[in-house]
């Protein structure tokens, strides 16, 4: 079996979609409290014209978390015309919606309303823009930023194109030959980095904080097949090759002389602000904690090493062994199929009975 068959049923074993038998609960409460949600904003006067997914489920990303959690992020769209001055008006209806829900304590942030249910695994993120429609049929969307509490200084409706975020993600364009076999690899080395990520950062606080989007938007940068041909590498090697891109490149960096490693990865569509920044006194600052940094690049140069060593190796049984250690027990380590045989002709021996040559069984067993 060649190391790409062992990738693929570790693909599967994490990959979530919205039809997963597992996701049915979710989806079902999702749609009954948005119906809600619908029914309070009319009744405030501005009633939702749209909705949409983003996250994971919207670039079809999404992994089976090992602690069970499903995550639900939706957009909540209202016409610019009716939308409220204040950006936190909407949350805060949102937020009495899932109040009279089965939910722990529903939380108004500074870009969404996010809120945990207390029944079942699910954990809720909703964002609210107003759509602008200008003159000649363009749409620009607008973020309600702000939570309880906030000054007018730090409440806006602040453009974010978060539509075209989806669609960059989802692009082609670079990809030239093999487009669709291209993307589908990109999306698998996305699943094997959030899952990398689940088991290798111990502390939650960090994990929380080494977000997925700006995964994403590193491994899609990175990413870099042959244009000139429709194949792709096997994803062992595709996922080494945009490691390494990712350490060349500079989203990791400290000032010359220290070890105070920051990651910085900005938007590629409006507001591009920076996906790591972190708090200050006062507000936010470009680039992650210093601990966020340290870890992530500390780790990434690990899986590094690591990815380097499956690649030398040639036994399959060692290099599935070095790959379960950097994803964790649903990448399957097979069985030691040309040990076992060996112990098989032992007890053979043993008996009086001359065991049939093995001569080549090696060579046969695997791709049976």
């Amino acid at each position: 079996m060649s190391i790409q068959n062992h990738f693929n049923k570790f693909n599967k074993k994490i990959y979530l979609t919205s039809h997963s038998e597992g996701y049915k609960k979710a989806k079902e409460k999702d749609k009954s409290i948005f119906e809600e949600i619908k029914i309070a904003f009319k009744e405030a006067g501005y009633p939702v014209i749209d909705s949409f997914m983003q996250g994971s489920f919207a670039v079809n990303t999404a992994i089976n978390s090992l602690d069970g959690d499903f995550d639900i992020d939706r957009a909540i769209v209202i016409d610019a015309e009716k939308a409220p001055e204040d950006p936190v008006a909407p949350k805060k209806v949102i937020k009495e919606v899932l109040d009279k829900r089965n939910f722990k304590d529903p939380r108004i942030k500074k870009p969404c309303v996010t809120a945990d249910y207390k029944s079942i695994n699910l954990h809720i993120d909703y964002t609210v823009y107003k759509k602008e429609t200008s003159f000649f049929g363009d749409d620009t969307y607008y973020l309600a930023v702000g939570k309880n509490g906030s000054s007018d200084d730090h409440k806006e409706w602040s453009e974010a194109d978060q539509k075209g975020l989806i669609e960059w993600i989802d692009s082609v364009d670079d990809f030239v030959f093999g487009a669709t076999v291209k993307r589908k690899q990109l999306k698998r080395l996305i699943r094997y980095i959030k899952r990398w990520r689940e088991v290798n950062f111990n502390s939650e606080e960090v994990r929380k904080k080494v977000f997925s989007i700006g995964l994403t938007v590193m491994l899609k940068e990175q990413y870099s097949p042959n244009s000139l041909s429709a194949e792709v590498d096997d994803d062992l090697q595709a996922l080494k090759s945009t490691v390494d891109a990712i350490l060349d490149a500079d989203y990791i960096s400290a000032p010359w002389g220290t070890d105070d490693y920051r990651v910085y990865v900005k938007l590629p569509k409006k507001p591009k602000r920076d996906i790591f920044q972190h708090k200050v006194e006062g507000g936010h600052a470009d680039g992650s904690d210093l601990n966020v940094g340290a870890q992530l690049r500390n780790k990434l140069l690990k899986l590094q090493e690591d990815l380097q060593k499956a690649s030398d190796e040639t036994d399959e049984v060692e290099q599935c062994e070095i790959l379960n250690k950097l994803f964790g027990d649903d990448f399957k380590v097979p069985k030691q199929e040309k040990q076992s045989s060996s112990k098989a002709a032992s007890s053979l021996t043993a008996a009086g009975i001359a065991p049939l040559s093995t001569a080549g069984a090696s060579g046969t067993s695997q791709g049976a």
